[in-house]
């Protein structure tokens, strides 16, 4: 990005959020370590308990860590803000009702960017298309090395895309707590049984639909249109590994998938 000339911010990222949060009607969606909600939430509850809806990129309640075995990279970056945050939303009144809706690496490692999208991203718009491959390079790299993957897990568009419409995952309501010690630091401890007993302080989301989402983020990013969106889509999104990746055949099917009537 180019420098910015003559500009300073000087307000702090906390002041920033507890005086937009009493502006009211404000979503939050964290798209990393919840260090400045938690300093919020222990300096201005009043401004906290404004929030409207909150969405977080973070944890994982099934599938493997990022950075340990169990642990996703922003919660383990600073666990106890993540604890307080979660326990708020399930000690707090004004909280119970709302809960954390947790986009995990359960659902983004569904989200692949890969090298044939992005070349369809750059042919699409060329200072957008390349700007992403600049971005994402660096991670590219990463998930080659760890993972033996080509291209690269999107997590925060799919937050970003969720919280403007939750169609696109779906999950379940459980009481969640993290871990702040041991080995085990930063894994997001989900208790989908109900064996606590406690109350529900998070939305877990488990399902997506990899084509669906990336119609989505492609249509709002570069202004295509849906349908020859689709086309292309149908083109380069293959298979995964032992797992069937339904596409539609025409519009009437894709219709009938926003509808959730088709069984992958």
């Amino acid at each position: 990005l180019p420098e910015v000339e003559g500009f300073r911010q000087e307000m702090g990222a906390v002041e920033f959020l507890a005086s937009k949060l009493k502006e009211g009607h404000i979503s939050v969606i964290a798209l990393g370590p919840m260090t400045n909600l938690a300093t919020l939430l222990e300096q201005d509850r009043v401004a906290f308990d404004q929030i409207e809806e909150f969405v977080s990129m973070g944890g994982t309640f099934k599938s493997h860590g990022n950075c340990s075995p169990v642990a996703e990279y922003n919660y383990w970056c600073d666990p106890d803000a993540a604890k307080v945050v979660y326990e708020a939303f399930e000690s707090y009144p004004t909280l119970r009702q709302k809960q954390i809706h947790m986009i995990g690496l359960d659902v983004t490692r569904e989200i692949v960017l890969t090298p044939n999208l992005v070349e369809y991203m750059t042919c699409l718009s060329e200072e957008m298309g390349n700007f992403i491959r600049n971005i994402t390079r660096f991670y590219f790299d990463f998930h080659w090395k760890q993972e033996g993957v080509i291209g690269c897990v999107i997590n925060d568009p799919l937050a970003v895309a969720y919280c403007i419409d939750h169609s696109l995952c779906k999950g379940f309501s459980a009481y969640t707590t993290v871990e702040t010690a041991g080995i085990s630091l930063g894994q997001t401890v989900v208790d989908a049984h109900d064996f606590w007993k406690k109350e529900k302080n998070s939305h877990i989301l488990t399902e997506t639909d990899p084509y669906r989402f990336m119609t989505f983020f492609i249509t709002h990013i570069f202004g295509a249109d849906a349908s020859d969106v689709r086309h292309v889509l149908r083109q380069i999104m293959v298979e995964d590994a032992g797992k069937r990746v339904w596409m539609p055949k025409d519009e009437e099917d894709y219709v009938e998938m926003l509808k959730g009537d088709v069984v992958k």
